[in-house]
């Protein structure tokens, strides 16, 4: 379950400003409703996609406790 700063919260601040967990969480939900977005939800998705592509991805180092996928729950 995510537990973080809402979609009302996150939109008055850059994306840049957003954690891995954050753009990791809004992109997956954002994903399995594209086809009912309206224009401005596809913005959105649109900005958070690139600023994913801007950090290289989500991808952290595989480690002991945890996989290469970050986590929002």
């Amino acid at each position: 379950m995510y537990v973080g700063r809402d979609m009302t919260e996150l939109s008055m601040m850059g994306k840049n400003d957003w954690t891995d967990k954050e753009l990791a969480f809004f992109h997956k939900n954002l994903q399995q409703i594209a086809p009912y977005l309206n224009t401005e939800g596809v913005t959105i998705h649109k900005e958070i996609i690139k600023e994913i592509m801007n950090r290289g991805g989500l991808h952290h180092e595989a480690e002991w406790t945890s996989g290469s996928r970050v986590h929002y729950d």
